[in-house]
């Protein structure tokens, strides 16, 4: 039966804002998905019935990554599965390099590479409208981490509205994960709790066409209110905004928490240091895990592995 592989990348949030709650109790939200090279290998092989998934990550133990079946990959393969009546089933296969519970997008990425493989293997693909509705329905992050546009995009709603942007000139991505992961559900708790103040905010066309514009936008919404549980976290940034040896923060670097948590992640400007020098930065990072990567100039192709 056929085979695909797919780097399924991760992303950052370059601003996030939490809006309006619905009466359903899901909440609106304006943000900008910026997709990095940091991805977990997905491969997916059709089969005539059998239905398999396996994950692994190195140091994790398997069973701490959670029941096959309760794997949003899981659950994206057999919604495709009802979507299209084929295949008759599928195995799945996931490498993680995408820290767990760190608000980059790792499982919305792996469902979102399962369903993009599988529809690469269909004699007789969906139409792309009806995978991202597909897509829409697993998550707010699932449509554009299923999408293979662009890697840059403006999503409100649910995440389900979106306006794919031409992709920014690469630059580096530090990401810095503490030693614990944080529940999505846990943290629209938080903030509903304590929900952060509204701040207006007029945005055009011409606002996403470089760094610099977009460094103005740059916010997160959760990091107050998940801060007060993680005290981690906003020290993380006050070591990363602190001024050092030839850094200059203010100056169209991007430095924040992603999603709801828990990584913290930072863009520089063009050449630009970020926070302390590195014998500063040593006692500010016990049990911070520092991964070194870029922002994404294309979104990676599905690869047939027959």
């Amino acid at each position: 039966m056929p085979a695909a592989r797919v780097l399924a990348q991760a992303k950052v949030n370059l601003f996030l804002r939490v809006l309006a709650r619905e009466t359903s109790g899901y909440h609106q939200i304006e943000t900008l998905f910026c997709r990095i090279a940091l991805g977990d290998m997905v491969s997916v092989r059709a089969t005539d019935g059998e239905r398999s998934l396996r994950c692994t990550a190195e140091g994790v133990p398997e069973a701490d990554l959670g029941p096959p079946n309760e794997n949003l990959a899981w659950r994206a393969a057999e919604g495709y599965l009802l979507l299209a009546g084929w295949p008759g089933g599928f195995a799945i296969e996931i490498e993680k390099r995408i820290p767990v519970g760190s608000g980059l997008g790792g499982g919305s990425a792996d469902a979102g590479a399962v369903l993009r493989a599988l529809n690469s293997l269909n004699p007789s693909p969906v139409p792309a409208t009806a995978l991202c509705v597909r897509a829409g329905s697993l998550g707010a992050d699932v449509l554009f981490l299923t999408q293979d546009v662009s890697p840059l995009a403006l999503a409100w709603g649910r995440g389900d509205r979106m306006l794919t942007l031409p992709a920014l000139p690469v630059r580096p991505c530090w990401l810095f994960c503490p030693p614990f992961g944080i529940s999505t559900g846990l943290a629209y708790q938080w903030l509903s709790a304590s929900p952060a103040p509204a701040v207006p905010s007029v945005l055009t066309p011409d606002g996403f066409a470089n760094w610099s514009d977009i460094a103005l936008l740059a916010r997160n919404d959760f990091e107050e209110s998940v801060g007060e549980r993680h005290p981690e976290i906003p020290n993380l940034l006050r070591t990363l905004r602190s001024p050092g040896e030839g850094s200059h923060t203010g100056s169209g670097a991007i430095i924040q928490m992603s999603g709801t948590g828990s990584s913290v992640f930072a863009i520089p400007h063009d050449g630009q240091r970020i926070g302390p020098s590195d014998e500063v930065w040593r006692g500010h990072s016990a049990g911070v895990r520092r991964l070194d990567t870029c922002t994404a100039e294309r979104v990676e192709p599905v690869l047939r592995i027959d």
